[in-house]
C-alpha cells in the first residue's frame, strides 16, 4: 500500500481497521505465550491500538512503529498522554509511561531498535499488506526480532472476491507458507468473527473468519504444527 493511500483513510477518518476496545484474542490466549512481564512487546504497524494500554497494563513496556504520523498523534492524544518526542533517524521517536512509538518506516527497522523484545503482537499488519509485500514483512521480523522472540499473530479470512482489502484475506495456508523454515506455527483457534464485524459485513462479507497463531523462532527443521482448543 502507497503511504497516500492510508494517509487520505487517516484524515477522512476511514479507519474501520482499529478496534476501540481491547481485542478478544489477544486477552483470552495471551497468557498462553507464558511470557515474564518485565520484557518488550513489539507492535508492528501499530496504528493508535488500544491494545497497547492493555498490554502495558500487564507490566510490559510496548514499542510500536507507525508509518502515519496522525495515529501516533492520536494515541497520545486521546490516551492523555504526554509524550517526549525526539528525532532518531530514520525515526521520529514518541514516549510516555512506557510506550514508545517510532513514526517511521517498519522496512527501516534494524535489529538494534528492538533489542528487549520478547515478543511481537501483530493483529493489524499483516493483514494490512497486499500479497506481494507479506513475504517480504515475514523476512524483516526474522532479521529484526531478537532470537527467541516470540509472535502473537491474528488473521482473518474471509471468501475470494468478496470484498477489496485491506484488511486481506490469508488463508491458514498461506500463513504456513510464509513462516515455514523459520518460524514454528501453531494454531491456537479459529473462530467464526463476522457477527463481531459490522463494518466488514457492510462490505459484502458473508462469511468471516479470525486465526490466532503462536510464532516461535524455529531453530533446526522446519515445522509448522496446528492444535486448536
Amino acid at each position: 500500500m502507497k503511504t497516500e493511500f492510508w494517509l487520505e483513510r487517516w484524515r477522512n477518518n476511514q479507519i474501520g481497521f482499529h478496534q476501540h476496545d481491547i481485542n478478544t484474542s489477544l486477552q483470552s490466549y495471551w497468557a498462553r505465550l507464558g511470557l515474564p512481564s518485565d520484557g518488550v512487546v513489539f507492535v508492528p504497524l501499530c496504528g493508535k491500538s488500544r491494545d497497547m494500554l492493555w498490554l502495558r497494563a500487564q507490566g510490559y513496556a510496548v514499542l510500536g512503529v507507525e508509518f502515519i504520523e496522525i495515529a501516533v498523534h492520536d494515541f497520545f492524544g486521546e490516551n492523555d498522554l504526554a509524550p517526549l518526542v525526539s528525532v532518531q533517524p530514520p525515526f521520529q521517536r514518541w514516549e510516555a509511561d512506557g510506550l514508545t512509538l517510532l513514526y517511521g518506516d517498519f522496512f527501516d527497522l534494524v535489529a538494534a531498535d528492538l533489542a528487549g523484545v520478547v515478543v511481537a503482537y501483530d493483529r493489524a499488519a499483516l493483514i494490512a499488506l497486499p500479497p506481494e509485500l507479506r513475504a517480504r514483512y515475514v523476512a524483516k521480523l526474522h532479521e529484526i526480532l531478537p532470537p527467541a522472540a516470540e509472535t502473537l499473530l491474528i488473521t482473518i479470512s474471509y471468501p475470494d472476491g468478496e470484498m477489496t482489502g485491506p484488511p486481506f484475506s490469508v488463508s491458514a495456508a498461506e500463513v504456513q507458507r510464509l513462516y515455514a523454515g523459520k518460524f514454528e506455527v501453531e494454531l491456537l483457534a479459529s473462530r467464526d468473527a463476522l457477527a463481531s464485524n459490522e463494518h466488514l459485513r457492510a462490505r459484502g462479507l458473508s462469511q468471516l473468519t479470525e486465526q490466532v497463531y503462536r510464532v516461535r523462532p524455529l531453530h533446526g527443521a522446519q515445522s509448522v504444527r496446528y492444535t486448536t482448543d
